[in-house]
C-alpha cells in the first residue's frame, strides 16, 4: 500500500463509524449525506480488505480487524489534531474553564473534596461539573465531552487513557452498640444484616438481583469462594447512605476504608478489620484520547495525582 495515495480523511470517518456503528448517524456527525457515507466505508473495506463493520441482529458490529485498528486509528488522529493546533499556554490563574468529572460519590468524598480545595488555592476561577457513573457512557468520554471518569472499573476501552489513583482497603462499619463490636468472627458476621453499595462502570444501572452472587462485587466474590453468602436487607449506589444506614438502623456496611474512615471521628459508628481477607481495588481516572495533550487537561491530571499522593501519606 502506498501511503501517499491513500485519503486521510477515511481513517476518521472509520473513526465516527466505529463510535456510531450507524452509517446514517456517522454521515450526520460528520455533515456529508448518507450515500457519501456508504460509499466511504465502502473505499474502507477495499483499502483495510476486511468488511470491518458487519450487520447483526443487532445493528451494525465490528469486525475482529476495525476492532483492533480503532485505537491506533484514534490515537493517530489525535495526535495529527493537536500538531495542526495552535498551541494554547494554559494558566490555572485566570483560567475559567470547567472541567466535567465523572465520578461516585466515593470518589467525590474521598477524593474531589481535597482536589476542590486545591483548585481553591491555584485556580479560583475553574469549575467542576460533577456526573454520577449512570448519567455517562463510554462514547461521552471517548468523545471528549467528559474530562474525566474517576471510579472503579472492571474494564476500560482500549482507546482510554488511565492511571491508578490509588489502591484501597474494605472495612466494616457498625453502630457502637452492634455485637460485631465485641466478638467480630466469620460465623457472626455472616448472621447479621447487610448493606450492599456500590456503583462501578458506567451507564445506567437496571436494579440488583440477590440470587445472582457473582455480580454483587469484590465482598461477595470473596464470600462465594469461601462458601458463604450474606443477608443483605438493602441495595444502594450511595455510600454515604450506607454509613447512615449502618450508623442507625444496625445493619453492616462493608466498604472501602477511605470511605469508612469519613465516620471515624463519629462517637456513634465503629470501623472495623472485616472478618475474612478482601482484595484491596484500584481507584482509576480515565480520559479520552482527544484530551491527552491538551494543556488545561494536563495540568488537572498532574493536580488530581497530586492531591491523591498527599492523601495517601497522610496515611
Amino acid at each position: 500500500m502506498n501511503i501517499a495515495k491513500v485519503d486521510l480523511n477515511l481513517l476518521a470517518y472509520l473513526d465516527v463509524l466505529m463510535r456510531e456503528r450507524n452509517v446514517t448517524k456517522a454521515a450526520n456527525q460528520l455533515g456529508i449525506t448518507q450515500p457519501a457515507m456508504s460509499n466511504s466505508l465502502k473505499r474502507l473495506r477495499n483499502l483495510f480488505n476486511d468488511p470491518l463493520l458487519v450487520r447483526t441482529s443487532e445493528g451494525m458490529a465490528p469486525t475482529q480487524r476495525a476492532t483492533e485498528l480503532q485505537p491506533v486509528i484514534r490515537d493517530v488522529l489525535a495526535k495529527l489534531e493537536t500538531t495542526i493546533q495552535t498551541p494554547v499556554e494554559f494558566n490555572p490563574l485566570t483560567s475559567q474553564r470547567t472541567f466535567r468529572i465523572m465520578a461516585s460519590d466515593y470518589a467525590e468524598s474521598t477524593l474531589i473534596m481535597a482536589v476542590i480545595q486545591k483548585l481553591n488555592q491555584l485556580a479560583p476561577n475553574i469549575s467542576l461539573d460533577l456526573i454520577t457513573p449512570s448519567d455517562v457512557t463510554f462514547h461521552d468520554v471517548e468523545q471528549g465531552k467528559v474530562d474525566m471518569a474517576i471510579n472503579r472499573f472492571e474494564e476500560l476501552p482500549q482507546s482510554f487513557h488511565q492511571k491508578v489513583i490509588w489502591h484501597d482497603e474494605f472495612a466494616c462499619v457498625v453502630n457502637k452498640s452492634h455485637p460485631l463490636v465485641s466478638q467480630l468472627t466469620i460465623q457472626n458476621y455472616l448472621k447479621a444484616k447487610h448493606i450492599w453499595v456500590s456503583k462501578t462502570g458506567f451507564g445506567v444501572g437496571v436494579g440488583i438481583d440477590p440470587k445472582q452472587v457473582q455480580k454483587l462485587g469484590w465482598v461477595d466474590e470473596e464470600l462465594t469462594k469461601l462458601g458463604k453468602q450474606r443477608d443483605i436487607k438493602v441495595f444502594t449506589r450511595h455510600y454515604h447512605v450506607a454509613l447512615q444506614l449502618a450508623k442507625g438502623q444496625n445493619l453492616v456496611a462493608t466498604l472501602p476504608r477511605r470511605a469508612a474512615d469519613l465516620y471515624k471521628n463519629d462517637p456513634g459508628v465503629a470501623i472495623l478489620q472485616p472478618p475474612f481477607t478482601i482484595p484491596a481495588f484500584p481507584l482509576k481516572m480515565a480520559w479520552s484520547a482527544i484530551l491527552q495533550h491538551d494543556t488545561g487537561h494536563i495540568w488537572f491530571r498532574r493536580l488530581i495525582s497530586e492531591v491523591a499522593d498527599e492523601l495517601v501519606n497522610q496515611n
